[in-house]
């Protein structure tokens, strides 16, 4: 080592001090214990009060606990070490008691410096260790206390490719071998300091090309057989974490493989799984199979969309220009890189949408720091004159009502899809007949009733939509018979695209007729009505042009009167199924491997041979792309992209049929996209039966067992992931075990709501309204699938038509609602519903709501989505909530007449007073809601600003206080009104930057259940989503009070409320990211390992509130993911 340079790095390496000055310093006032004990050892050059010294410093550290360690350091006991060892290493002969010594306190003190490696590296003392250990590799005496500093240095990336080139990893495999049970505690280090140089890249691969793999393989096998006893249990995981390391890299994966690694790991792992204690052995072991399973495409052509729709013009720089301009086999797969995380941050966050990837560690570098763009302000961005034409979507502001009769009963007459006509009855060929399509000659298999074009005697026409009616049959076994036959109502006399393949001809006709009996739910369900939802499906238009009508849709659902809690995750569910996974592989004769309904396949998406179940999904709303039988029991399910896009897949709604009663069935979503789901944690999917629909249970049920949620080895190629390497998907699986035979089910990710049950509301809604309602339905436009978008103005007709009246009725302050956004959000409809019926009520509180204010409503802003199946977009490829800071009137027509609609209250002076999105949220539990503040946005920034500039009414927070003391289901503390910049085009932010709305919110609606308040424990149901939406309208009303001129003097003391509330919220925020304060979904809000089973949980950025143990089961039970 060059002294020259040694002197300017470390002070202390000077000559050597008189004996006078030595001890003056050693004496000086103020000196403590250890800084005496320092500088003797500094000092002296005898090598008996060196090992004195050093054998005093062994007992105070080892007694003394990490405290005194820490002082040591802080002394710079370290260098002292180091700089001994340097010396020592240059002698000749150097002592084998001193080295000892030295590295026995440099193992102690090492992993409290953080800068240990850099020190060790600059000294000089990673070659003095290395020469020592080769020289005493029998010297287990010796062996032990090196092992354990080379441990300490190669924690250092930059140690560990230097201790690489030096041979250090040879070493280390000629320290390590098979079973014995002499020296395991020195093998545990030899095997600890391998797997921290095995991280290194550069090392791993040394070790790869030298056929290490098989040995390490070979020993872990040998641990396995012969500690019968699992007592060291330890150094086998060693053994996994030495593998593991070596598996990070490509070309370990492709040695595992070859040297039948995958199998080897399968066989000791189910060996282990009986015993409770091998857990971490098992998922170990998991994690590595997992990672090296091969990476495959999905089963499917293309991930594209099946469905296209031609768009008026393409965006040069937008996601389906991008789509469609990739090359030919870019969903090929490749093992791109030799990065293989072992998790992956979620690219799309859900709910304000969540597209921008961000590290949930760096998330506070999204937070708007631009005071300027924190303030809102009122921008008009468009002249008035071009805003004019939007005026006739505003007839309350005008109409004087001279000509309304206010006293007179209700003057509009019902719609003429309400009105009553006669029904035919639904014509069931009972089993009696022999010549009909449920005849013998038919195998029992019915064709779907069909319109036929010229008319037919009654007894033999087949049923169309008019004719459907509700009555009862005489024979409950005839009920069976049209739930085998009919798995769907067909619609405008087109033969179904579910019906088989091939030329069958027409049916013979003949036979006895029969009645089936379908429930009348209309008592139970007053917005519900069979007839008329067929009207309205006639004027719904899809992409694909649906024929077909599910079952739910058509006999309505009616919300269970039993409580459906949060399931318990069963311990190991989740590692049981990737085992089961992973014997694909291992034993790929047992896989049927069988497609039995693929939607690409157009003309035959079924492939019916008796011996499978059957699937669709081609109607409103429907989501399943193919089914593959890969065992007897056992479906794989692929969900269809968005259309105009290669991604966003969580919602599905299918159709389940020819199953057989008692046998548990297991369904496999694989390409799920989101990194985290509250699948693991309690939420289940939902199930509708035909058979308990007709028997006088309409509704949808929380079903499935052994559900979990996690990464499977489907992955897409860095260019059709954007640019992400190794884009993995994942799983979501559940269990059903079906309870009647016959029956047709339908399962969803959330309870349905399509557009065409939309209009099927607002119809009875404007029918059931009283004359003191002001009820307006107009459309706002037309989308790009030729769908009318809905526009509804609801408020209380003036008492009578004099000035004062009407003057207050066009005065009214404004309230604008939106919902339905994002298609697979369909609690946001639910929500909204709620929220429609209480405005259209006749009870005193809603009338008061609406002599308060003017409701304008769009309550979907997405029927194209919602009718075709998406999750996430419109036809336009594109997530129309990140299109509000400039929409297209061609592309995003109903953002731009929505925008268009605030913007004109803006130039008229009419800003609403409250504008609210409905939303859905997967990975958060209760209703909670964000905001925009620009306190509380620099709140969680290092931006200084003055007060002037913080200065904002704290009126956004009344309604949510107001909702979290109304509704059960709400929670304050989950609320966030940070600003960040990655949701500056999204509604909230926009409408209260651009349109000055202060109480600009998002309402986000769990999926799953509530943690807090009176449905804590329980799964969140449509009784609980629509009670949140008329809730809302209670806390509306409240607010009203609180902000009106005669209310003033309370409106200022609740203020001071929130003010405290404000103050409350910030003192409990401890770190940058808080959960409270996290704008959309965190990336890991219940981590899971989703290699294998998680035995810990890491709850990133929760607000430490709620990490009280007591408080949350979730956080309360250490196994509850597994």
């Amino acid at each position: 080592m060059d002294y020259s340079y040694s002197k300017r790095t470390d002070r202390r390496v000077q000559p050597p001090c008189s004996p006078e000055k030595t001890r003056k310093e050693v004496m000086a006032k103020g000196s403590s214990g250890m800084e005496v004990i320092l500088s003797s050892l500094e000092n002296t050059r005898d090598l008996q009060t060196i090992l004195n010294i050093l054998c005093i410093l062994n007992e105070l550290l080892t007694l003394g606990g990490g405290r005194r360690v820490g002082v040591f350091v802080s002394k710079g006991g370290t260098a002292i070490l180091l700089q001994l060892l340097v010396q020592s290493g240059k002698e000749a002969s150097p002592s084998e008691e001193l080295m000892l010594q030295t590295h026995s306190l440099l193992a102690k003190v090492g992993p409290k410096d953080r800068k240990f490696g850099i020190k060790a590296r600059l000294n000089g003392a990673l070659n003095v260790t290395v020469n020592l250990l080769k020289q005493n590799l029998q010297n287990y005496k010796l062996l032990l206390p090196c092992l354990q500093v080379l441990r300490v240095y190669s924690s250092n990336s930059v140690n560990a490719v230097s201790l690489g080139k030096s041979g250090v990893v040879e070493l280390m495999f000629k320290v390590i071998g098979p079973y014995s049970k002499k020296n395991t505690t020195l093998l545990k280090v030899a095997l600890d300091t391998l797997a921290a140089l095995l991280k290194s890249k550069m090392n791993a691969r040394r070790a790869v090309d030298r056929a290490h793999m098989p040995a390490l393989l070979a020993i872990y096998q040998d641990w396995h057989r012969n500690d019968t006893r699992h007592r060291h249990m330890i150094i086998r995981k060693s053994i996994l974490g030495c593998i593991k390391n070596l598996t990070n890299i490509k070309l370990g994966r492709k040695a595992f493989i070859d040297a039948d690694g995958m199998r080897i790991l399968y066989n000791t792992s189910t060996e282990c799984l009986p015993v409770r204690t091998l857990d971490p052995l098992v998922n170990a072991s998991s994690l590595i199979m997992r990672k090296c399973f091969p990476k495959n495409r999905l089963p499917l052509p293309t991930i594209k969309s099946v469905f296209q729709h031609p768009l008026p013009h393409v965006p040069a720089s937008g996601p389906v220009a991008q789509l469609y301009s990739q090359p030919p086999g870019v969903d090929d797969v490749v093992d791109e890189s030799d990065d293989n995380e072992d998790t992956e941050i979620d690219t799309e966050n859900d709910t304000e949408n969540e597209e921008d990837e961000k590290d949930h560690k760096g998330q506070n570098d999204d937070i708007e720091t631009d005071i300027n763009k924190l303030r809102p302000r009122q921008i008009l961005t468009r002249p008035f004159e071009e805003l004019r034409v939007f005026e006739r979507f505003f007839k309350e502001f005008s109409e004087d009502f001279q000509d309304f009769a206010f006293e007179s009963s209700k003057s509009t007459s019902p719609s003429s899809a309400d009105t009553s006509k006669p029904h035919r009855p639904i014509i069931i060929p009972t089993s009696r007949s022999t010549a009909g399509p449920w005849s013998e000659t038919s195998k029992n298999k019915p064709q779907r009733p069909e319109r036929a074009d010229p008319p037919r005697p009654l007894k033999d026409a087949p049923v169309d939509l008019d004719s459907i009616s509700v009555t009862k049959a005489p024979e409950s076994k005839l009920e069976l018979e049209l739930v085998q036959g009919l798995s769907q109502l067909l619609l405008d006399g087109s033969e179904s695209v579910n019906g088989g393949c091939g030329g069958e001809g027409p049916q013979e006709e003949g036979g006895e007729q029969a009645v089936l009996e379908v429930p009348d739910t209309a008592a139970l369900l007053p917005l519900h009505d069979p007839d008329l939802y067929l009207e309205m499906v006639k004027g719904t238009h899809s992409v694909p042009g649906y024929t077909d009508v599910a079952y739910p849709d058509y006999f309505g659902h009616v919300a269970p009167n039993f409580r459906e809690p949060i399931i318990e995750r069963v311990y190991g569910v989740q590692r049981t199924k990737i085992f089961q996974d992973i014997e694909r592989l291992i034993h790929p004769g047992d896989i049927l491997d069988k497609v039995v309904y693929d939607l690409d396949l157009q003309n035959c998406p079924v492939i019916d041979d008796g011996e499978c179940l059957k699937f669709n999904s081609q109607f409103e709303s429907g989501n399943l792309r193919k089914a593959i039988q890969v065992r007897k029991f056992e479906y794989d399910l692929v969900l269809n992209s968005d259309i105009n896009s290669n991604h966003y897949h969580q919602w599905f709604y299918f159709e389940v049929s020819s199953m057989r009663v008692g046998v548990p069935y297991r369904f496999n979503i694989i390409n799920c996209e989101k990194s985290n789901s509250q699948f693991n944690y309690g939420m289940q999917v939902l199930k509708y039966s035909v058979q308990e629909a007709i028997s006088g249970s309409p509704r949808w049920i929380r079903t499935g067992s052994d559900i979990c949620y996690y990464k499977n080895h489907f992955s897409r190629s860095s260019i059709a992931a954007g640019g992400q390497k190794g884009k993995s998907y994942y799983t979501m699986t559940f269990t059903v075990t079906f309870q009647h035979k016959d029956d047709v089910c339908y399962f969803a990710y959330h309870y349905p709501y399509t557009f065409s049950t939309l209009k099927m509301h607002l119809q009875k809604l404007r029918a059931l309204c009283t004359p003191q309602v002001y009820y307006r339905q107009e459309q706002l436009c037309e989308t790009l699938g030729g769908n009318g978008c809905p526009l509804l103005t609801i408020t209380a007709r003036p008492e009578s038509a004099s000035s004062d009246h009407v003057c207050q009725f066009r005065n009214r302050p404004v309230v604008f609602l939106s919902a339905r956004v994002h298609p697979g959000e369909t609690n946001a409809s639910w929500v909204m519903k709620g929220t429609l019926e209480f405005l259209v009520s006749s009870s005193p509180l809603a009338q008061s709501l609406r002599e308060s204010f003017i409701f304008k409503i769009v309550p979907m802003l997405n029927p194209d989505g919602v009718i075709n199946g998406n999750h996430r977009c419109s036809l336009s490829g594109e997530d129309l909530n990140r299109q509000w800071l400039n929409p297209s009137a061609e592309l995003h027509p109903t953002i731009y007449y929505a925008k268009s609609l605030l913007q004109y209250l803006t130039a008229i002076g009419r800003t609403p007073l409250v504008f609210c999105d409905y939303h859905g949220h997967s990975r958060k539990k209760n209703v909670f809601m964000y905001g925009c503040s620009i306190k509380e946005t620099v709140w969680q920034t290092n931006v200084s600003a003055s007060s002037c500039d913080l200065q904002e009414d704290l009126g956004y927070r009344t309604l949510p206080k107001l909702l979290s003391q109304l509704a059960p289901a709400f929670s304050l503390a989950s609320c966030s009104f940070v600003v960040e910049r990655s949701k500056e085009s999204t509604a909230r932010v926009v409408v209260w930057r651009e349109i000055g709305v202060q109480r600009s919110y998002t309402m986000e609606s769990t999926l799953c259940g509530c943690d807090q308040g009176k449905y804590k424990g329980l799964q969140i149901g449509t009784r609980e989503l629509e009670e949140m939406g008329s809730q809302f309208c209670i806390a509306l009303l409240r607010l009203r009070r609180l902000t009106s001129p005669l209310e003033l003097r309370y409106h200022q003391t609740h203020l001071l409320d929130m003010d405290s509330d404000l103050i409350e919220s910030r003192c409990n925020i401890t770190c940058p990211t808080t959960y409270v304060m996290e704008e959309d979904e965190p990336a890991f809000l219940e981590e899971v390992d989703y290699s294998a089973e998680s035995e810990e949980e890491n709850e990133l950025g929760l607000d430490p509130a709620h990490l009280d143990p007591n408080s949350d089961p979730e956080l309360n039970h250490q196994d509850s993911l597994t």
